[in-house]
């Protein structure tokens, strides 16, 4: 597949505010294997229906053009992204996918369960890295926190995604005030015993039953404290766009992240633009309106068509969240319908 974009169109994506967006979180599906408390109801999730979904050839039409216009780094996600039974071609044909500066660069965000049987696919698919959500070390608790009983499934898909060649492997920690905070620093030390990275990210007004209470979130500042318990940490330089604040451990190589998105927000910097499973296009995680991309591509829209949409949804893209101003509104779609 090759894109026909015409010269004016074909332009990187920069907001009014001079944003250079690089980086497009693409879902491959609404639905997960696990109920997180903290993002859904245990019962009664409302699921896309399947023919609103974006079909293999629908999501590298849209990479392509994207990349075209300057799009560097693709990060799959859910719901879980896994559980996608084409998720291997999917990958595959996107690690071909080259823009001005290469190929794309290709991640994935999930919950780990079933890497154990298609780690070394996917990587072999063109799978670089791969960030894998466990909030907690302790069986029970992970049982509590995600209602399923799949902690030791989440432990050998870390294990298969060392095994498989990805690297770096990330591991996603939300934390969360008297559920799992009393386990910051048992964490940071299974990270450092396996040589891998950690990311803490500050729990964000995201949850389907919008009960996110700011009373509640543990800060990214308390995260820090209680690391500096038992850890010298050294800041890292050359954060530029990433949302990580990053720091070695004990003078590493192991380094701890945290994601200050509610009390110390990086909009500024921000470079990232999602795409939903059902081909909606948004310019912000917390954002309330969207760009459709799935009615061109099913009535025969043009590549200079979907270059439109995402020019026009770029744009439009505010100078930040909003999280802290007193009339900010939660998204109505929850994490797990947005896409990580």
């Amino acid at each position: 597949m090759s894109v026909s974009i015409s010269p004016e169109l074909r332009r990187p994506l920069v907001d009014r505010f001079g944003r250079v967006h690089t980086d497009l979180r693409i879902s491959l599906t609404d639905k997960c294997s696990l109920r997180c408390t903290y993002c859904m109801p245990a019962e009664g999730v409302p699921w896309l229906h399947r023919d609103s979904i974006l079909t293999t050839d629908e999501l590298v039409r849209v990479a392509e053009v994207a990349a075209a216009l300057g799009i560097a780094t693709v990060r799959l996600t859910g719901g879980e992204p896994l559980l996608r039974r084409d998720v291997v071609d999917v990958v595959a044909r996107m690690s071909r996918i080259e823009g001005p500066g290469g190929p794309l660069e290709l991640s994935m965000t999930t919950n780990g369960i079933l890497l154990p049987e298609l780690a070394d696919d996917l990587a072999a698919a063109g799978l670089e890295r791969a960030n894998i959500s466990l909030d907690t070390l302790r069986a029970d608790r992970f049982r509590e926190l995600t209602r399923r009983d799949k902690f030791a499934e989440v432990l050998a898909g870390v294990e298969a995604a060392q095994a498989s060649g990805m690297s770096p492997i990330k591991i996603n920690v939300v934390a969360m005030r008297d559920v799992n905070d009393d386990e910051i620093v048992d964490l940071a030390r299974f990270a450092v015993e396996r040589g891998l990275e950690l990311r803490f990210i500050e729990q964000m007004p995201l949850d389907a039953g919008h009960i996110w209470s700011r009373v509640k979130m543990v800060t990214g500042e308390e995260i820090l404290d209680r690391l500096a318990t038992e850890f010298t940490l050294t800041p890292l330089p050359g954060r530029a766009s990433a949302p990580a604040e990053r720091f070695l451990l004990d003078d590493g190589p192991t380094s701890v992240g945290v994601i200050r998105s509610v009390t110390k927000p990086f909009c500024g910097t921000c470079d990232r633009v999602r795409i939903t499973a059902d081909g909606q296009l948004r310019n912000c995680l917390f954002s309330r309106e969207e760009s459709d991309l799935l009615t061109p591509l099913r009535d025969g829209g043009t590549d200079d068509d979907l270059a439109r949409v995402l020019h026009r949804c770029i744009t439009g893209k505010l100078p930040g969240h909003g999280i802290n101003d007193p009339g900010f509104l939660q998204p109505d779609r929850p994490m797990s319908a947005i896409g990580g």
